[in-house]
């Protein structure tokens, strides 16, 4: 047990080391080899394929690339042309994609996009957060479109270990506001500065951490960190099956920080045909949040199955 957490330490080190010193490469400047069978669908030029096809793109983690994938099966698999442009980036990144129309479409989740096109929104409620993400998404980006949302939901969460939340006794990020100062918090880059991240966590909860680290989006650089003690609190998303086989504690939210965040399409007006429509409100119908459980633990087992073949597994075992 020694020799593995000496291994994960060092291992975490040196992830977390690589994370901050950042990267030079543009997200968007490379396209990500799509599904077997496809093309990668983009032209670099800014501009959407030609013949009106569907470029699916995602951000950098696992369970957007897998939605990513499983959009595109489904769209193929009623004779739409998709094709996808995966692990793009954070939202900052990806949403400029779909401004220029280097992406037409990209799994989002309602409450960070709403948080993203309105930070001073206050819904928190799945059904508010919809409605309110609708008009904001016709306000602000009138070219995008949200089509139906679905019943499958991953939240941000504070996340600890289970020594950490014993020690503490912590249940509620409300508990760590006496002894925060002393915790060092690891998260994405942009939980710098987004109202969900480090300000968000100082305003509504009056909570300050020792230290911010950049480790990643709810992905393993955080879980190792957590398991290597280098943070003590990190941003981990609510499907992730490591919660559950690494024995960590997600904090409750009692103010509603991180709200509701279903996932829904987010689609560029010019190629959401009613044909198109209809393909992806029906994979919204059919996604919960066991299912996003599923996946993402198909993803992170032993076996560490492709994304695209996990989607394409599951469009065919939906029915789609």
């Amino acid at each position: 047990m020694r020799k593995r957490r000496s291994i994960i330490a060092a291992v975490a080190v040196a992830a977390l080391a690589l994370t901050a010193c950042g990267s030079s490469n543009n997200p968007l400047s490379t396209t990500t080899p799509a599904a077997a069978g496809s093309e990668t669908g983009a032209t670099g030029s800014g501009a959407p394929a030609a013949g009106g096809d569907i470029i699916v793109g995602s951000a950098d983690f696992t369970e957007s690339a897998i939605l990513a994938e499983i959009y595109a099966a489904a769209l193929n698999s009623k004779g739409i042309k998709a094709t996808t442009k995966p692990r793009i980036g954070a939202r900052e990144a990806y949403m400029a994609g779909m401004k220029d129309g280097s992406i037409n479409l990209v799994p989002e989740y309602t409450g960070v996009l709403l948080q993203y096109l309105d930070p001073s929104a206050t819904a928190s409620k799945a059904d508010e957060v919809y409605t309110a993400l609708q008009a904001a998404v016709a306000k602000v980006t009138p070219t995008l479109k949200v089509l139906d949302k679905s019943a499958a939901e991953d939240k941000d969460t504070l996340t600890v270990t289970q020594d950490t939340a014993t020690k503490y006794n912590l249940k509620s990020i409300a508990d760590l506001k006496p002894v925060a100062k002393d915790l060092i918090l690891g998260g994405p880059s942009e939980w710098k500065t987004r109202p969900t991240g480090v300000p968000g966590l100082e305003k509504v909860y009056g909570v300050t951490f020792k230290e911010f680290k950049v480790t990643d989006a709810g992905g393993p650089l955080t879980i190792k960190g957590l398991q290597a003690g280098l943070i003590q609190a990190g941003n981990v998303f609510s499907t992730d099956p490591a919660i559950k086989t690494d024995n960590l504690v997600s904090l409750e939210d009692p103010e509603s920080l991180f709200g509701a965040q279903n996932v829904v399409p987010l689609i560029a007006i010019s190629v959401a045909t009613p044909e198109a429509t209809e393909v992806l409100n029906a994979v919204s119908a059919k996604l919960t949040t066991d299912t996003l459980i599923e996946l993402n633990s198909k993803a992170a087992g032993d076996q560490k199955e492709d994304p695209t073949q996990i989607a394409a597994d599951w469009v065919k075992s939906a029915g789609l």
